[in-house]
């Protein structure tokens, strides 16, 4: 009996033993990906090129030259005394001579706190036709075939204008066919009258004359240009 005690015992140590120890199993290791969320550098953004779609040498874009000078053309509108659209858009070309000194002059009054407004610059000669048209009197239109100033690029109608893009009261709007807008003209007040000498001093200062019945009008005088037909392009 006792030696069946003993491989009794013996028996059930061996099976013990062989009882696998439990296994221990690693979770997978998860992958984590950072995220940058990437935003354009705009202050290295390059900037919008201006598009040059005439010749140089021969017009310069006063906007390309002086982007702060203010536009009014009344002739791409119908907001004139022909009372009809003559340009189909509006653009400001100017000999390059003719250019460099209008913003000259445009610069001198910025130091005033002023500046100029352009209402008429490079008229080709297809439009003066179109006004000589429907207005053949020399008085107010040049004759197409002798050309004026403005069909070479010579001739600016202008205004000036406060900080706020406000017109300086010249006495009468742009285009008024009266004596009122003679520059010899002398029922205006003293207002109008200081802000008309300042334009004609500040406009011959830089190489340009007035004609005595526009106070608006001003033609550049050392170089003389000939009559041109060009017309700009439109969007």
């Amino acid at each position: 009996m006792r030696l069946l005690f003993l491989l009794t015992c013996l028996l059930l140590f061996q099976c013990t033993s062989k009882k696998s120890s439990p296994k221990i199993t690693e979770s997978p290791k998860t992958e984590i990906k950072e995220t940058i969320d990437v935003q354009p550098d705009t202050a290295m953004a390059e900037p919008e090129a201006i598009a040059i779609d005439y010749d140089t040498t021969q017009w310069q874009e006063i906007t390309h030259l002086a982007p702060n000078i203010r536009l009014d053309l009344r002739y791409a509108t119908d907001n004139n005394f022909v009372e009809e659209k003559m340009y189909e858009c509006g653009r400001c070309f100017l000999r390059p001579v003719v250019a460099a000194a209008v913003v000259e002059a445009h610069r001198f009054l910025q130091k005033k706190g002023l500046g100029l407004k352009m209402y008429d610059c490079y008229r080709p000669r297809p439009i003066q036709w179109k006004l000589w048209n429907k207005v053949p009197d020399p008085r107010y239109v040049a004759d197409p075939r002798k050309g004026s100033m403005h069909n070479r690029g010579m001739a600016v109608d202008l205004t000036i204008v406060d900080s706020l893009g406000n017109e300086l009261d010249m006495g009468t709007d742009f285009d008024y066919f009266g004596k009122e807008a003679y520059h010899s003209y002398g029922g205006h007040s003293d207002v109008v009258t200081d802000n008309r000498v300042l334009l004609v001093k500040t406009m011959e200062e830089f190489g340009f004359r007035s004609t005595s019945t526009e106070w608006w009008h001003y033609s550049y005088k050392p170089k003389t240009f000939e009559i041109d037909d060009w017309l700009w392009r439109c969007e």
